[in-house]
């Protein structure tokens, strides 16, 4: 049988394999291979093979190869065999013309390798669904695949014929306060609407990340407690974070009102004054990444990469940097830090330091 996981929910993806491995007693039986770096014949191989002391064999594939970029070496191998070509239809025999270009192209065809040197993706996906029904009947392959296959794709098609298929999709908005209560109900506790709300909004895009949130909460409501705001602003750094992401949005808009009423309202809730200047110095620092890598035209992956940054912060952050110019996020940074420094040196109360970020934050010199 063969079971497909795809989808850009993994988190999901990994908790139905995490279940299935229970399912049945697999034994020593159990076999994991990445398929961007195993070969399709090892694979098969241990797909072929029958259980020991087990009447079940389980393999699992995570991920598929990728077509790759070509890299300079070998766009110089391409150049020299379509030198080689152009060569051979004046005139010069194939063999010949080769040699004159280097002989870099043909050796590497000999190798049997795709353009890139690495399994080619399509042979790859087609090789190992056409397995699936020489398969002895123990063996369970399962393959995950972290993004979503088109109907026409072989794996699709072999899967909706002789196994099973999934595909996981990240919850959003509504769907994804459910998900949140649910976690929260098969932890023990209940989850209040408006801690849903605040998770989801707030909380980031990975799951994984929030399901660890919903299990120290429910830890700490204890079993059959409540989860409320106050809890998710106390125990969920995500949320700190947000909450000053907001504080740099209202300087960001010049909105002093709002800013003061969220400078304080994090003081309040106990966030101590050094650790908003050190949060919001964050932010700047941010700010001024994502403003240079997204000038120079990366979009939100690319940026999230380079940056070390969740994908949500790179997409809250572009509005942000379009309020500023280079100067004025490095001037904001470089008060940030004097202002940390003045804290710690006790030259000024804190409410007085944090009045002053709020008032001068939007009126640095260009």
């Amino acid at each position: 049988m063969l079971i497909l996981l795809h989808g850009p929910d993994e988190f999901s993806a990994h908790e139905e394999l995490a279940r299935l491995k229970t399912t049945e007693d697999f034994g020593y039986n159990t076999d994991t291979f990445s398929g961007v770096e195993i070969s399709l014949d090892t694979i098969l191989a241990t797909c072929d093979t029958l259980p020991f002391l087990s009447e079940r064999r389980l393999v699992v594939v995570e991920g598929l190869p990728k077509r790759k970029r070509a890299t300079k070496e070998e766009k110089e191998d391409k150049e020299s065999d379509d030198s080689a070509g152009g060569a051979s239809s004046k005139g010069q025999a194939p063999a010949d013309a080769a040699e004159a270009a280097g002989g870099k192209g043909t050796a590497k065809k000999k190798k049997g390798k795709s353009a890139t040197g690495s399994a080619d993706p399509k042979a790859f996906a087609q090789g190992l669904a056409d397995h699936v029904t020489q398969m002895p009947d123990s063996t369970l392959l399962v393959v995950l695949v972290d993004e979503t296959l088109d109907a026409t794709h072989p794996l699709v098609q072999a899967a909706q014929k002789h196994g099973k298929i999934k595909a996981y999709t990240p919850p959003r908005g509504a769907q994804l306060e459910t998900w949140l209560t649910r976690r929260a109900s098969a932890a023990g506790a209940r989850l209040a609407p408006d801690a849903a709300r605040l998770l989801a909004t707030e909380g980031g895009d990975s799951l994984r990340v929030l399901a660890g949130e919903i299990e120290k909460l429910s830890t700490y409501v204890g079993k059959g407690g409540e989860i409320h705001v106050q809890d998710v602003r106390a125990l969920t750094p995500a949320s700190h974070q947000a909450r000053v992401f907001d504080l740099t949005d209202a300087l960001a808009r010049r909105d002093r009102t709002s800013a003061l009423a969220l400078l304080h309202e994090l003081l309040d809730s106990g966030e101590s004054p050094l650790g908003i200047v050190a949060l919001t110095a964050f932010q700047t620092r941010a700010l001024l990444q994502v403003k240079a890598l997204s000038e120079r035209g990366m979009r939100v992956p690319q940026i999230a990469q380079a940056a070390g940054m969740a994908p949500f912060l790179v997409e809250k952050s572009l509005p942000l940097v379009r309020q500023f110019s280079f100067a004025q996020l490095e001037a904001a940074h470089r008060m940030l830090l004097d202002i940390d420094a003045s804290l710690k040196r006790s030259k000024m109360t804190p409410e007085l330091a944090l009045d002053l970020l709020v008032i001068e934050f939007g009126t640095v010199a260009l």
